[in-house]
């Protein structure tokens, strides 16, 4: 079962007498956009895959990125025959919850897409957990899928480790995409479907509101929603 699930009714309890979050953790903050970017030479669509906690959340922001034309929920960094819901929640399958973003290179580059990833999405200082949910499944990471993507990626946290743009190093893993597979359909653009959802509105709608503070020109009030069906 989803940790979140489980440690949802504390943190909301804890969170709602203290007047703040019951986790302590790196607050949404715009960092510098990469020095290296992916090029925006490439024609038709483009993916990045990313990690960043739970997917509810990561897919709900990027729903709202000008430029994005979907994005998917779902599985990578294991087998198919693991891929998923109840058995990645075991967090013995080598998957992460992980986002599939496809988008526009002409309207929007990898290199943005990180800067927000890094900004809005996740603390990427966390190691297998992000804010209630912790475990391998909830790791944060880059899948890459062309040298362009790992030499952006890597430059990028080089740079940012540099800068000291968060208070710890950067935990954020950088791998090659090996496959994605998407996940069930109930979990698919949840954030949007399901906005009243405790585990939503504490952890997942301040992340949105963070998306159109700090990223106004790139922030669409209409998501793309998936459209997936199982």
């Amino acid at each position: 079962m989803r940790l979140h699930t489980l440690f949802l009714a504390a943190t909301a309890l804890t969170a709602s007498l203290a007047g703040a979050p019951a986790l302590a953790q790196e607050s949404p903050h715009l960092v510098p956009p990469p020095a290296t970017d992916a090029t925006t030479a490439a024609v038709g669509p483009q993916t990045a895959v990313l990690s960043g906690g739970c997917f509810w959340g990561v897919q709900g922001v990027f729903e709202h990125v000008k430029g994005v034309t979907r994005v998917l929920a779902g599985y990578s960094g294991g087998a198919k025959s693991t891929a998923d819901y109840e058995t990645v929640s075991t967090g013995t399958t080598g998957h992460a919850e992980s986002v599939q973003i496809t988008y526009d290179p002409q309207k929007i580059s990898y290199g943005k897409i990180l800067q927000i990833f890094f900004s809005v999405v996740l603390d990427p200082t966390m190691k297998n957990a992000q804010g209630p949910d912790e475990g391998t499944q909830y790791r944060s990471e880059i899948f890459f899928a062309t040298p362009e993507q790992q030499k952006t990626a890597s430059a990028y946290i080089a740079q940012l480790d540099a800068a000291h743009a968060f208070q710890a190093p950067i935990a954020t893993r950088i791998d090659p995409l090996r496959a994605f597979y998407p996940a069930e359909a109930y979990h698919q653009d949840f954030l949007e479907t399901h906005p009243d959802y405790p585990y939503i509105v504490f952890n997942d709608m301040p992340k949105v509101e963070a998306l159109k503070t700090i990223f106004p020109q790139d922030f669409s009030a209409q998501p793309k929603l998936s459209g997936f069906k199982s």
